[in-house]
């Protein structure tokens, strides 16, 4: 048995089936990809030829045994192209199955329990840290768009500050220099950073106190 295959031999699959994908996948692996988990079908009468699926820490790998069992049929998603997953358990195993982004549905059936478990908590791991991943990247990117917002670049201001008649006398608060045409949960994510680059140029110009600023911005990008 191949040494780097013991770790994922902990849930009764058959030694010969796995090791038999894995040597087929060692070729096709990518720089850096690790195999996580495989689960095998098992039937409830004697499977000859089982289904097997293959979750690495790149992708999600269906293995499809053809021509009685001399090669088999490999096809694959990228993490970022998977949707969603879930498991249903029943008498006799359980079904993975996963969805993804383009509507498709690819199911693995009668998997033992635990492998069937195993699976979906890999596949909700890569998801969530998909999903994290994205939101920091959306938030560092919103932060750079307001950090290169130059002050000179403010010209009209009437189109921002509507007018005070009574300046020495203006306790309003701040909300009444921004448009509050719509709330911001109605907003596209370009209207967002619009509204984050408003905010900045009216910190720039002392139309509004750091504090002020930073109570705004961190509402707007609650919503991003």
């Amino acid at each position: 048995m191949l040494e780097n295959i013991k770790k994922i031999l902990n849930e009764d699959q058959d030694p010969k089936a796995i090791e038999k994908i894995v040597s087929k996948l060692d070729n096709l692996l990518m720089k850096n990809e690790e195999i996580g988990y495989i689960a095998v079908q098992k039937k409830p009468a004697i499977t000859i030829l089982p289904d097997s699926i293959v979750v690495t820490n790149k992708r999600i790998i269906l293995c499809k045994p053809k021509n009685l069992g001399l090669s088999i049929e490999f096809v694959d998603y990228d993490w970022d192209d998977i949707a969603g997953s879930f498991v249903k358990e029943g008498i006799f195993g359980s079904n993975f199955t996963f969805n993804t982004k383009t509507n498709l549905t690819h199911t693995i059936d009668y998997l033992p329990k635990n492998q069937a478990r195993k699976l979906y908590t890999f596949a909700k791991e890569q998801i969530d840290l998909l999903k994290n991943s994205s939101n920091n990247s959306n938030n560092s990117y919103a932060e750079e768009i307001i950090e290169e917002v130059a002050t000179e670049e403010v010209t009209h201001f009437a189109e921002i500050v509507p007018v005070v008649q009574e300046i020495n006398t203006y306790e309003e608060p701040i909300n009444q220099f921004v448009s509050t045409d719509k709330k911001l949960s109605e907003l596209s994510q370009e209207e967002l950073f619009d509204k984050l680059q408003n905010y900045k140029k009216l910190l720039d110009n002392g139309l509004i106190l750091q504090g002020e600023y930073d109570t705004l911005k961190k509402e707007v990008l609650s919503y991003m």
